[in-house]
């Protein structure tokens, strides 16, 4: 078993924590073992704000570039996403490097991708509450295929797309972070419902049991005043949630966003979450059937 992970080479995430890049040439794509343990790296020079990772069916690794474009430096990098092989060779490229659009080819801080049975990709584009708000989809080739999503409230609307995740039945699930929800689409893009039950979702991921995972980053007294920071454990198909994994330090007077953005779960049910705040994978290990 092995973990993916992004690992940021930022100082701070964009517009909330502070105002310079570091710009590094170090690996920001790393697989760990089960015991954290790094035993392969790649993509160094590639990226700004590696954000969203997806390995897919074939172990090939798709990456999004989420860097800011007020922050965006000089250069070839960043509103991209990059699939990659296993071993690191790049294998497809989409996106205007250091250019951000609203074009069929372009984006505005991507922040997620998935990739659908079919091979279809499906990328959050983006990140910023102010961006494009939608959601792009491509087929295997890279070819454009359709679009959806406004900035707004309404449903199939959007106020920051930070994450996604498609169930077994082939529902796109997407963190709408900033409207406190979680929207659920079909594949073309028609509206089925809204869970707010989740607190405020930065990642979703689903096991092989029927559970859903959603990671609150987020929850504090000021920006989801009631809900406490944590993973979220429930049933995919009704949404009900059964567990609460508390952030063992989260405290709901900070408004830093320190709890984990992204989660993941391995075969034996060991929880993992991404902590961007404090630079660390945080694992719960499951002591229960």
């Amino acid at each position: 078993m092995h973990i993916w992970a992004v690992v940021r080479c930022d100082s701070a995430e964009p517009g909330r924590f502070g105002n310079e890049y570091l710009d590094s040439d170090l690996d920001p794509i790393v697989r760990f073992d089960a015991d954290g343990n790094a035993v392969e790296s790649f993509g160094g020079g590639m990226f700004i704000w590696p954000h969203g990772l997806f390995v897919d069916e074939e172990s090939n690794v798709w990456v999004t570039d989420a860097v800011n474009p007020a922050r965006t430096p000089e250069g070839s990098r960043g509103h991209q996403v990059i699939k990659f092989s296993s071993t690191g060779e790049e294998l497809m490229r989409l996106g205007i490097p250091g250019k951000a659009g609203k074009g069929d080819y372009q984006f505005n801080s991507p922040a997620d991708v998935v990739i659908g049975d079919n091979g279809n990709i499906f990328i959050a584009d983006g990140h910023n509450p102010d961006g494009n708000n939608r959601v792009m989809v491509y087929n295997k080739d890279g070819e454009f295929l359709r679009t959806w999503g406004q900035t707004g409230y309404a449903p199939g609307e959007f106020h920051a797309l930070h994450a996604m995740a498609i169930d077994k039945k082939g529902r796109l699930f997407i963190a709408d972070r900033f409207n406190n929800r979680l929207q659920i689409f079909d594949q073309d893009g028609t509206f089925i419902a809204q869970w707010t039950q989740f607190g405020r979702p930065s990642g979703v991921f689903f096991d092989d049991h029927g559970n859903i995972y959603v990671s609150d980053s987020e929850s504090d007294n000021v920006q989801n005043p009631g809900y406490e920071m944590g993973i979220r454990i429930g049933e995919a198909e009704t949404g009900w949630v059964n567990y609460f994994i508390m952030l063992p330090n989260g405290d709901p007077r900070s408004t830093r966003g320190n709890g984990a953005e992204f989660v993941t779960v391995d075969a034996a049910g060991n929880v993992y979450g991404g902590e961007p705040f404090s630079r660390k994978v945080q694992k719960y290990v499951r002591v229960r059937p």
